[in-house]
């Protein structure tokens, strides 16, 4: 199969200046596991944090990254080098199916209805042209979805993380900010696991200074309760399968999770830009592919009981810093991802992870997600000063923050996430064929896979 025939860059052990290692290519085997090792302790903080906050098997989530990947590799035929971890962009989603009644079997199966449908999107995109990007979704409309899937998320950190423990989560939030702010290279890549690392290591501190702590704690009333409980830790065994479970499907679960798509074809249409042009090598023709394996990928994960994938930014991080761009350290970090997976007492360590210290990191991390939204509006130069794109921006966004809901019967209502889409996708579309001319009239904005559709995922970077 073309792409996975590696040939030995040079002498396989160094670089010249200016040389890269391109996808078909691969260093020593030696050095291409230790680069493979290198993709997974970047990608692995964000990748169990997901799950974490969707209420997911940890060791599940980070295993079926492992397979997503392969099947990626597969599908695109090792032509774009890619890593495939837990999507950070349903964690909203979550939090509603969850508000509504719904368990984690609910939860994936909308997340499973999700990748069929961008399956389908990557199909189309193959078969008409990657410019059918453009005209769906253009970048004030995409901005807006990515904004309003961000700034959803802030109840949830508002009223559920930052109360279980104010003190650790200012602490975690400030070490967090320093260190994606302060540190450099590889380190600055895996900022968010140091994050959680030293809030774990605070609330270790303070359980054995201060003593338990009286606060919301999984419920509606205060407690008393350890900061770090370790004891589920103490009980896992060190190899054993992940908790698998067969997905459920629920109408009104899909429609709050449908949305994402949007965010996903923005995601993959910037991972694949940005490889293109690191490898020199232009990809446009493979966007269709890519955004198809990431929804056969989601399929696959969501099946057992995983989270959704996607294309991850850490590792376009580690690709630019070591100008390694083989996707033979993908197959290798693959499979560390699934050994990984095949250890529950990493998946209890996981799971042991203090509510405070979630409360630091999400402050910063859905404040990114929403954020990047007005990273795609600045890079495409999208102008918010037209009508035509500030009413349907902003009645969206505050529907979603504000998590409105529109009812049409008493079993079935549209809200949040699901009612913000709607009204700045169908808005944007039906005002721009009632507007007049001037503001129709825009300068030329980014084309598929261009800055404006790269997520620069600076909370990963």
């Amino acid at each position: 199969m073309a792409g996975f025939g590696w040939k030995l860059h040079g002498d396989g052990k160094s670089l010249a200046p200016g040389e890269v290692v391109r996808p078909d290519e691969r260093l020593t085997w030696g050095r291409t596991a230790g680069l493979g090792a290198q993709h997974v302790v970047s990608m692995i903080g964000a990748c169990f944090v997901a799950p974490v906050l969707m209420g997911l098997d940890a060791n599940l989530a980070v295993m079926a990254s492992g397979v997503a990947t392969i099947l990626f590799l597969l599908i695109t035929r090792g032509r774009i080098p890619s890593y495939l971890g837990s999507s950070l962009s349903f964690i909203g989603v979550a939090a509603v199916i969850k508000s509504q009644g719904g368990d984690a079997a609910t939860l994936t199966g909308a997340l499973l209805a999700v990748g069929a449908v961008l399956l389908l999107c990557g199909a189309v995109i193959r078969a008409a042209g990657a410019r059918i990007i453009h005209a769906v979704l253009p970048p004030v409309v995409t901005g807006a979805v990515v904004m309003l899937i961000g700034f959803n998320l802030a109840p949830v950190t508002a009223g559920t993380y930052w109360p279980q423990d104010q003190w650790t989560s200012l602490l975690t939030m400030v070490f967090t900010g320093f260190a994606l702010v302060v540190l450099r290279g590889f380190w600055s890549r895996i900022a968010i696991f140091l994050g959680l690392a030293f809030g774990y290591a605070v609330s270790w501190v303070l359980d054995r200074t201060l003593g338990k702590i009286h606060s919301l704690a999984g419920g509606a009333e205060k407690v008393d309760h350890w900061r770090l409980d370790l004891s589920g830790v103490a009980k896992a065994d060190w190899i054993g399968l992940p908790s698998f479970h067969a997905p459920s499907f629920s109408l009104s679960a899909v429609l709050v999770a449908l949305p994402v798509v949007i965010a996903l074809i923005a995601e993959n249409a910037g991972h694949v830009k940005a490889v293109g042009e690191m490898t020199g090598d232009p990809l446009d023709d493979e966007l269709g592919t890519a955004i198809m394996a990431d929804g056969a990928a989601t399929m696959l994960a969501t099946s057992a009981g995983g989270p959704a994938t996607t294309t991850y930014a850490e590792n376009i991080g580690v690709m630019a810093a070591t100008r390694v761009y083989s996707t033979a350290a993908y197959w290798c970090a693959a499979g560390f991802a699934i050994l990984f997976g095949l250890c529950p007492k990493f998946g209890a360590v996981v799971a042991a992870i203090p509510g405070g210290v979630l409360g630091g990191i999400t402050v910063i991390l859905y404040g990114m997600i929403g954020l990047l939204g007005a990273q795609i509006w600045i890079r495409s130069r999208v102008d918010l000063s037209n009508p035509l794109n500030l009413v349907p921006v902003a009645a969206g966004l505050i529907v979603a923050i504000g998590d409105v809901s529109l009812s049409f019967t008493d079993d079935f209502e549209l809200s949040g996430i699901a009612l913000g889409t709607l009204i700045v996708v169908i808005g944007h579309h039906a005002l721009r064929v009632l507007a007049p001319a001037h503001m129709r009239d825009e300068p030329a904005l980014a084309e598929p896979g261009d800055a404006g559709y790269d997520r620069g995922r600076t909370e990963k970077s």
